[in-house]
């Protein structure tokens, strides 16, 4: 197998990842499972924000500017990605808050996805070893973002159907990014446009985890579960940052 087709195989692994998030759905409606799994998502998000995505920026940056310009780049990067998610979050139905922040973190999490299915790509062409790592770091994260996908859409709508598709939209998008690259893109990605790409990403996630998730969950007022998995899944990031 050559290193093409075994990087495909681990964007899809990856992306598909995301799907493990729809499982809660199965279980017996609880607003316990709304309010925890809101919050886990949250804290999730936003820590990949701050030990994965802008670091990650800054340092693809450097390679190109000076170290205090790569820092100003960064948090224009960031700043435009909040600005970006903001503007997004004015076109989406308000009828129905779960279902807005489903569909919200839906978009937000594709736009996530697609670069990390060409940092994947690219990575695995280069060095088999470093796309498994990168794939294992990129899986672990993307299940809590299916769960923020599928629990606040399948309550919102009832619909087990609804919440797989709209979670499997988002999955998809990873292995989408690595066809992309393959087919039009490898020449042109480099380390400045990865570098800006994942400082809006970070904005996007940051806006999304402190914006959406995090004040939805505490809307059912249970502070103490709400904190808790939120705590949670930011502790798991920095694991994740750390062993992998």
């Amino acid at each position: 197998m050559n290193n093409i087709s075994f990087a495909f195989i681990l964007t899809i692994v990856s992306g598909l990842s995301t799907m493990i998030g729809s499982i809660f759905i199965f279980k017996k409606k609880n607003e316990n499972i709304i309010i925890a799994s809101l919050a886990f998502a949250s804290g999730v998000m936003f820590t990949v924000s701050l030990t994965d995505l802008i670091p990650e920026s800054y340092n693809l940056l450097i390679n190109i500017f000076p170290k205090f310009p790569s820092f100003i780049y960064m948090l224009i990067f960031v700043v435009s990605g909040i600005l970006f998610s903001m503007f997004i979050d004015k076109y989406i139905p308000t009828d129905n808050n779960l279902y807005r922040v489903g569909v919200f973190a839906m978009l937000a999490i594709i736009i996530h996805n697609i670069p990390e299915g060409i940092a994947t790509f690219m990575a695995t062409n280069t060095n088999i070893v470093l796309g498994i790592s990168l794939t294992i770091a990129i899986a672990l994260h993307n299940i809590p973002e299916g769960i923020s996908i599928s629990i606040p859409i399948y309550y919102a709508t009832n619909s087990k159907f609804k919440a797989i598709f709209y979670t499997f939209i988002s999955a998809v998008s990873e292995p989408f990014g690595a066809l992309l690259t393959y087919l039009f893109l490898s020449n042109y990605i480099n380390d400045r446009i990865m570098g800006f790409l994942f400082g809006v990403i970070a904005g996007i996630m940051i806006h999304i985890s402190m914006y959406e998730l995090l004040p939805t969950s505490k809307s059912y007022n249970k502070l103490n579960i709400t904190y808790l998995f939120f705590l949670l899944g930011a502790i798991l990031m920095i694991i994740n940052h750390f062993v992998f």
